[in-house]
């Protein structure tokens, strides 16, 4: 198990399903205690409706997340080489992470979540589908830095 860094970005393509997902898991878990940030390939997604729903499930309120993308970091004054880690949850954010990073002493990480957008049919089985999503990204996070530190 890894120490806990002091700051992590999660990246995916739409800031809208992964990502949301992970930096609210990751400060649900572990507090202040990090610095924890997430961003998308692009934003042009709000926050999806059934990430808000998986995530309300464990006590995580997703709701007034608001999608960013690399480009909009890097103009708020955010470069990713300002992070600890970075983790890449889709390819397409990891291969434009490499390409950010090159150069700097930034991890980047790649944890293969799936994308839960375009499964199943109705709402059940599509809340099936992010909670698998949501449990990947939980179990990534527990492996590499342990149990929750915050109460539930």
């Amino acid at each position: 198990m890894k120490p806990l860094p002091q700051s992590v970005l999660f990246c995916c393509d739409h800031n809208a399903v992964r990502s949301p997902m992970a930096e609210g898991l990751m400060k649900r878990f572990f507090g202040t205690g990090t610095y924890v940030q997430s961003a998308g390939v692009k934003n042009d997604f709000e926050i999806d409706g059934f990430t808000v729903a998986v995530c309300e499930e464990l006590g995580v309120e997703l709701s007034r997340h608001r999608s960013r993308s690399f480009d909009e970091m890097e103009k708020m004054g955010e470069v990713l080489s300002s992070f600890d880690v970075v983790v890449a949850l889709s390819p397409m954010s990891r291969d434009l992470a490499e390409e950010l990073t090159r150069g700097f002493h930034t991890d980047l990480e790649y944890w293969p979540i799936m994308d839960p957008t375009a499964i199943g049919e109705g709402r059940e089985a599509k809340l099936v589908a992010y909670r698998e999503a949501r449990d990947q990204i939980i179990a990534q996070i527990k492996a590499h830095w342990g149990d929750p530190r915050e109460s539930r």
